[in-house]
């Protein structure tokens, strides 16, 4: 009984931001639990490699350039999964960006607004045009990747554009899950910590200094590995998750114990 809620047999799910990092672990694990997956991904080398990887486990897969930026490139896609596959049951927004240690009184506009524009706006597009889908099935589940961030302020690096991006996301996911949970569409988030990803690279390889107060500030002394997230995702995204929407789950190491 248990087991069989974490089965994803015959449901179709959709990962923004695919092509690596979290994103890529999100897809093999749902792919892994029975899901179709479609990688969507801004660059198609990264669709290509992704899609092949998971082909190459056995896993049913199938991939799109996407910007989600481009709220009209959002409806586009979301439109060709439903003509191409029938339905849509999980959607992952994990399309993200973070270019941080840049203090705010240096912060341009453009910063701010790259910021804004993938990792609030995108995703917002994405939670509308397949939640339509969603809500005209009268069921699904959307898991946002926000952050820690979203709950705390970052030291030493200072970001506060990402922090406050990431504050939006979780308050969003509540915000979707209250209007939809009546309609079958659960809508919940994980927090993660510091994650060893590309975009956590300027601080893991390149910044002894920052990693090390990175890794004093967390309780269990480590950064996470992308399956760590990707295991949560899947649970949110199963039914063994079926009472949880609006929910924030923070994969923290411990970070906010302190």
């Amino acid at each position: 009984m248990y087991l069989d809620k974490l089965k994803l047999d015959g449901r179709v799910a959709v990962v923004t931001g695919g092509g690596q990092g979290i994103g890529a672990a999100c897809a093999q694990a749902l792919g892994e639990a029975g899901a179709k997956v479609v990688v969507a991904e801004l660059m198609p080398d990264r669709v290509e490699a992704s899609v092949a990887a998971l082909r190459a486990l056995g896993i049913d897969a199938h991939g799109t350039a996407l910007d989600v930026t481009k709220s009209a490139d959002v409806d586009r896609v979301a439109a060709a999964v439903l003509r191409d596959h029938g339905r849509v049951d999980i959607l992952v927004n994990n399309a993200g960006v973070a270019v941080s240690d840049v203090r705010a009184e240096d912060t341009s506009d453009a910063h701010w607004r790259h910021h804004m524009d993938v990792n609030v706006d995108g995703l917002f597009w994405c939670c509308r045009a397949f939640g339509r889908e969603m809500l005209a099935q009268g069921k699904g589940s959307i898991v946002n990747i926000g952050s820690m961030s979203g709950f705390i302020v970052n030291k030493p690096q200072p970001q506060s554009f990402y922090n406050a991006s990431k504050a939006a996301v979780h308050h969003l996911t509540r915000s979707l899950a209250a209007e939809w949970g009546a309609r079958g569409v659960r809508v919940n988030a994980v927090a993660p910590t510091y994650i060893e990803t590309p975009l956590t690279a300027f601080g893991i390889k390149e910044n002894p200094e920052m990693y090390k107060t990175w890794l004093e500030m967390t309780p269990m002394g480590r950064v996470g590995q992308p399956d760590e997230i990707a295991s949560v995702v899947h649970f949110l995204a199963s039914d063994a998750a079926s009472l949880m929407t609006g929910a924030i789950v923070l994969a923290d190491g411990g970070y906010c114990c302190w």
